[in-house]
């Protein structure tokens, strides 16, 4: 293993040294010149450094898989229950749901929902108005503000809360698609209570819904919190795909960085690096709180 490691380590230095590219990560305190159309938390330029160009990214990566995980675990719970509902067409709505969702690739459902925000919804102008200062269009997705709400200058809106197409297809895409393999692990969840757990409940008088929430839920998480660990790591490392949609997280802006640079090794490190972080940190919360159910 040594001397495959040496020749691998030698063997690249050489190749690196062959085509006088520097080893090494000083490029990262080198001028990114280049704009991210998307910079939370923190004001971007293109005089910035690739340091920083990075630490967007990883912002926009957070940003998506932290909604995301909240979201898809809201909704995959929901369908969860809906399959084991007494309500027969509930159930089989239900479960043509997450027949459909698990079996289209995620890469299909992320242009699916890109293409209906940019190419079905009008322009800024004509935009669609569900809800008062809310406004939907092929710009993003608007929303109000305490003392801040959108308004129409030129031809996009301005102020309020917008929501870009890209962030809103690829959170999208990710809520649903997890949310299918999240209800599948619920309903496992549920059946795992013996079916005499829940009829003592009844028996005590309470209703299916309080049985649901009192004596079941508590008993299947126990059943549920692992699995699901490892959808929350799913979601996190599938949001890498948002490179296939323009969104500048991570692994896209990494990548422009590596086009410019020729850093490919140094840049393949970080994220290798950034998602193995991202992915224990989850683990070891989640582990964490399946010893305090436990």
């Amino acid at each position: 293993m040594l001397g495959v490691a040496w020749y691998l380590v030698s063997n690249t230095l050489a190749n690196l040294e062959a085509r006088r590219i520097a080893s090494g990560f000083a490029f990262l305190w080198r001028e990114a010149g280049f704009e991210i159309g998307e910079a939370p938390f923190q004001r971007y330029s293109a005089a910035d450094t690739y340091l920083k160009a990075l630490a967007v990214g990883l912002a926009n990566t957070f940003k998506v898989s932290l909604a995301g995980i909240v979201l898809t675990t809201v909704l995959g719970a929901a369908i969860g229950l809906f399959l084991v509902a007494a309500n027969r067409l509930l159930k089989a709505v239900s479960r043509a749901y997450v027949e459909f969702m698990r079996n289209v690739p995620l890469l299909v459902q992320l242009f699916f929902w890109y293409a209906l925000i940019t190419e079905t919804l009008p322009p800024p102008p004509q935009a669609l108005q569900p809800l008062p200062g809310v406004f939907l269009s092929n710009r993003g997705i608007f929303f109000p503000l305490p003392g801040s709400a959108p308004v129409l200058e030129g031809f996009n809106f301005s102020g309020g809360l917008a929501i870009t197409p890209e962030f809103a297809a690829l959170l999208v895409g990710l809520v649903t698609y997890t949310a299918a393999f999240i209800a599948e692990i619920v309903r496992a969840g549920v059946l795992s209570v013996s079916r005499g757990q829940r009829e003592a409940a009844y028996a005590l008088g309470l209703t299916r819904a309080l049985a649901m929430r009192h004596v079941v839920l508590p008993q299947a998480l126990r059943v549920i919190v692992p699995p699901l660990t490892s959808q929350y790591l799913n979601l996190t490392k599938n949001s890498s795909l948002a490179v296939a949609i323009g969104y500048p997280d991570l692994v896209s802006i990494a990548n422009t960085i590596i086009n410019q640079t020729g850093q490919a090794i140094e840049g393949i490190a970080i994220i290798m690096a950034v998602y193995l972080t991202i992915s224990l940190s989850i683990s070891a919360f989640m582990n964490w709180y399946n010893a305090r159910l436990k």
